[in-house]
């Protein structure tokens, strides 16, 4: 008895590939969202908007605080309880799958991204946009044109780390019925009972999506260098 198939193993693992777009759907979906959103709570943050920043700080503790898994089974349970006791004309079955999915991990990227926006939009010296007003322009005008791109080349290395964690993070997708990369890899694994040989491919094509993910943004920020530079002179 061979402890280790390798045959098995390397015979399916373009099966297993068949779930990187799912898996990098999940998680670029999740990341714009995310990062749309937790900009918006992040400006409310800074500026303290009465109700709006307790609302958002108890939205980012319950996210930050409570396993991602417990988050996919509460939506993917209480979305459609939800909608059968308000009698609502949707059928529940016929709701994908992906959508909890988009749900639960854009929420988590906007709780993450807002702290990071946070951090960065507080380094930036609050004189930039009082420059901005002098010149006459608008307090929109002024985050767009001046604060938001010092803010996102200053978060940018931290907004990596959150793409690659999502990246990881969507092995759990599973438990919602979504067919992605970990998805695959159980039901193969389930036809011969070679757990062993198909988790470790699973976690090499991971290792290998995330290495690439990070010589990108490795990349992207050594491009954008001289521009953090010139902020912070």
């Amino acid at each position: 008895m061979t402890v280790f198939d390798w045959e098995f193993a390397i015979d399916h693992i373009p099966e297993v590939l068949k779930g990187v777009p799912i898996t990098l759907l999940i998680a670029v979906v999740s990341i714009v969202i995310g990062s749309f959103v937790g900009l918006f709570m992040a400006l409310i943050r800074v500026y303290r908007v009465p109700v709006l920043n307790q609302m958002t700080l108890v939205f980012i503790s319950f996210i930050r605080g409570t396993p991602l898994l417990v988050q996919l089974y509460v939506f993917f349970y209480g979305i459609p309880a939800l909608v059968e006791a308000q009698e609502w004309q949707v059928n529940p079955d016929k709701i994908s799958p992906l959508w909890y999915a988009f749900i639960v991990y854009s929420m988590n990227a906007a709780a993450y991204t807002a702290e990071i926006f946070r951090a960065s939009l507080n380094s930036i010296a609050a004189g930039q946009l009082e420059a901005c007003h002098s010149v006459g322009m608008t307090t929109w005008q002024g985050l767009r044109r001046v604060v938001f791109p010092q803010m996102m080349i200053m978060a940018l290395p931290n907004m990596g780390n959150i793409f690659v964690n999502l990246i990881k993070s969507t092995s759990l997708a599973f438990a919602v019925k979504v067919v992605e990369i970990m998805a695959i890899a159980r039901m193969l694994a389930n036809q011969g009972y070679n757990f062993l040989e198909m988790y470790l491919v699973a976690a090499v094509v991971y290792w290998v999506i995330c290495l690439l993910l990070e010589v990108i943004f490795h990349y992207t920020e050594k491009r954008l260098s001289i521009f953090k530079r010139a902020v912070t002179v």
